[in-house]
């Protein structure tokens, strides 16, 4: 049977690897069988990966509910009460918003499922969805398995990658119905100054559309950068989904715990749902989750790690040979424009098969990726054994500059 033949036509070609090569880090076993064979994974944004990084506040929390018994039931499907008015006050402190734990802020498994549920209410087969290029490749994905269109909107290196509104303008359509913006941007580290999301927000409510902003990102921003959240701008509240994650800033991706807050007018739809989608957040992360959320000592130890490996990555890898990078504005990446080198893919595989260490291909990213690879930089708990890996990579790129020619 064909049955292909009867699936939806937005999942036809989508291709997990297990009938052809597929590149992307996150789909199928590539990663497993790399690692299973010895490899390095510096393409999955997951801090410290694979060394331990559990706070030990919540190593307690989670230890003495383990034995009580009771982390075998469900949590409420729009996520546990004390996880929610935890991340509310970190929400009103961060925003100065008044966020409502009942009303404002839904606990999803991991800030992928709940960037999809966020754009779900309101995409219509059709519709239109302007996307930041270069941008994470969910984003993209996403569009098209909810009937949408993505609108790629180009972001320019020699702008450092902040938004033009004419690029914008020149592409708003009747059916363009959302803006779904990484905030700060994945993979660039870009992180949107207030003069340019204010721009954003005036065409956004000029033209009664709806934004979504992951800000999976937004608990390390570097050298004073002033960090704005676009639903605090005049006009955006009420029109704004903001989607978070404990996964980056606080190095927690196995807890798969994500969050949205938003509106209690667009909330109250989510909560409708939340069951049907979400299902429910795991009970024990939770637990832990709450926590590691109120440790503020830990996110001050995991920011101060972070800077540091941040300076060290670009201390080494800036110094290849036909690479130009910028000096990382946030979060645990470096994005590197190899072009001179090759093409992503091609950079990609020769870093994979001459320093063995998987990085990632910037054209999932969009078009405006080509040229560039994504390295997650802060892999490894230890300072010393990352920078043996960026020493690996500087060796194996150093070598294919030679064989280009370049030095």
């Amino acid at each position: 049977m064909d049955v292909k033949r009867r699936m939806n036509d937005r999942f036809k070609d989508l291709e997990g690897g297990l009938f052809s090569a597929v590149t992307k880090a996150d789909v199928g076993e590539g990663v497993g069988n790399f690692l299973a064979a010895g490899g390095a994974n510096m393409a999955w944004a997951d801090p410290f990966y694979p060394d331990p990084s559990v706070p030990e506040s919540a190593k307690k929390a989670m230890m003495e509910a383990l034995e009580s018994g009771t982390v075998s039931h469900y949590v409420m499907p729009i996520g546990d009460l004390a996880l929610r008015k935890a991340l509310a006050e970190k929400i009103s402190r961060r925003t100065g918003l008044p966020i409502d734990p009942s009303r404002n802020v839904i606990v999803s498994p991991g800030s992928d499922s709940g960037l999809l549920f966020s754009m779900m209410p309101f995409i219509e087969e059709g519709d239109e969805i302007m996307i930041p290029d270069p941008s994470y490749p969910s984003n993209f994905l996403n569009a098209k398995l909810l009937g949408a269109k993505a609108v790629p909107v180009p972001l320019y290196e020699e702008d450092g990658y902040q938004p033009r509104m004419e690029e914008f303008e020149k592409r708003l359509t009747p059916k363009t119905k959302m803006v779904l913006i990484s905030h700060p941007n994945n993979p660039t580290t870009t992180v949107f100054r207030k003069e340019k999301l204010e721009e954003l927000a005036a065409f956004i409510v000029k033209n009664d559309l709806i934004l979504v902003s992951d800000q999976a990102f937004e608990d390390h921003i570097y050298d004073g950068i002033e960090f704005v959240a676009p639903c605090t701008l005049p006009g955006m509240w009420e029109r704004t989904l903001t989607v978070c994650s404990i996964s980056k800033g606080l190095g927690l991706s196995g807890f798969r715990i994500g969050y949205i807050y938003a509106d209690d007018h667009i909330m109250d739809v989510l909560y409708g749902a939340a069951v049907n989608v979400l299902g429910a957040s795991n009970t024990l992360a939770s637990i832990g989750a709450v926590a590691a959320v109120k440790d503020e000592a830990f996110l001050k130890s995991n920011y101060e790690r972070l800077l540091r490996r941040r300076d060290l990555a670009y201390e080494i890898l800036s110094e290849i040979p036909g690479v130009t990078m910028k000096l990382s504005e946030s979060g645990i990446l470096s994005w590197l424009n190899v072009s001179a080198l090759g093409t992503s893919g091609e950079v990609a595989d020769y870093i994979r098969d001459h320093a063995n260490i998987m990085v990632n291909q910037g054209t999932p990213y969009g078009a405006q990726g080509e040229g560039h690879i994504r390295i997650v930089t802060a892999c490894f708990a230890d300072d010393e054994e990352a920078a043996g890996r960026f020493r690996d990579i500087k060796r194996a790129l150093t070598e294919l500059a030679k064989e280009k020619g370049i030095c």
